[in-house]
């Protein structure tokens, strides 16, 4: 097999040649760069808006005296848990 440290020292060489011609200065997201997080940003409020509807239909609240009798009832109608056979 190549030795991979040797191509990959070479490969940094030849990339840190390549990043001193490039102009720090004019390197910039630009348009596309604006788009795409603007669309991300966009895709995030609306799940967060989705999500709080559904969280806001969602009642946890429970009444002590239906736990209970709930919690008795299905224990008698379903009987003890088995185990899967997987």
């Amino acid at each position: 097999m190549p030795d991979m440290s040797a191509s990959a020292s070479l490969a940094m060489t030849q990339l840190a040649t390549l990043a001193k011609e490039v102009d720090e200065d004019k390197v910039t997201p630009g348009v596309l760069g604006f788009i795409v997080f603007a669309v991300m940003a966009l895709a995030v409020w609306a799940l967060m808006k989705s999500m709080n509807r559904h969280m806001s239909k969602v009642d946890f609240a429970e009444s002590p005296a239906a736990r209970t009798e709930g919690s008795a009832e299905d224990a008698e109608a379903t009987g003890p848990a088995k185990p899967r056979q997987g």
